[in-house]
């Protein structure tokens, strides 16, 4: 006996169906995602400040809080946004970058503006710390089992005599 083929076209339309779908999904899961971080003012409001006329506070009142300041006082307020790509698996690429610096003169006035992209960018090593040499070549164990015998029992007590 057989069966009709109006079934068995459904079936077959259910499967090209259910892998259709399984491949847009699969295509979707590839895309590239983005993410911003951070805020540049526009050149708007930069424009509208003036040069050894604003201090801190109305380019402050002007442009909004500053990411970050100088290390040395408030010499210089610095604006940052990054974007950021992501694709499937694979981590996050930094695809662009703006940093406004705003620098103050020493009497507290409007002194420098510049603008810098990614191309200007350099990797800064933040912060030195390393292991000291004398242990490098030392598992954990050895350290410990070093330290049998070199400390006094009466010490761990109290005991100042």
């Amino acid at each position: 006996m057989r069966r009709p083929k109006a079934r068995q076209g459904g079936i077959l339309m259910r499967t090209s169906s259910a892998a259709v779908v399984a491949v847009a999904l699969l295509l979707q899961a590839c895309s590239p995602q983005f993410r911003n971080h951070g805020y540049v003012p526009p050149e708007s409001a930069v424009s509208a400040l003036t040069y050894g006329v604003d201090t801190r506070e109305t380019v402050s009142a002007t442009l909004g809080r500053p990411t970050t300041t100088g290390l040395l006082g408030d010499s210089t307020f610095y604006y940052v946004q990054s974007r950021f790509r992501t694709v499937a698996y694979q981590a996050p690429e930094e695809i662009e970058r703006q940093v406004l610096a705003v620098s103050f003169a020493p009497n507290g006035t409007l002194g420098n503006i510049e603008r810098f992209d990614l191309a200007d960018g350099r990797v800064v090593q933040l912060s030195g710390r390393t292991t000291a040499e004398i242990f490098a070549d030392r598992t954990f164990i050895n350290q410990l089992l070093g330290n049998v015998g070199r400390f006094d029992a009466g010490n761990l007590l109290g005991d100042d005599e």
